[in-house]
């Protein structure tokens, strides 16, 4: 998928819980929905956008990709 793409799409989710649940909230609540609601690639590609700038993330989505970024990698399944 595209970063613009993503970048698009954490914008509107940051615009949508900054209504929601206020500017000190949003990041939390946006960092929530991305783990909640899209698939790893997606979020390892918005961190690696991040990573090289994070160019046209708002402040509120900027600040949701770092709390995504600074969680530990899943453990990957033990092989049987």
């Amino acid at each position: 998928m595209h970063a613009d793409y993503l970048v698009k799409m954490a914008n509107e989710i940051g615009a949508f819980f900054h209504g929601e649940a206020g500017p000190e909230a949003a990041p939390a609540e946006i960092a929530r929905h991305i783990r909640r609601f899209w698939d790893r690639r997606m979020r390892q590609q918005i961190i690696t956008h991040l990573a090289a700038g994070g160019e046209g993330l708002s402040a509120e989505a900027r600040r949701a990709i770092e709390i995504l970024a600074a969680e530990p990698a899943p453990a990957a399944a033990a092989a049987p």
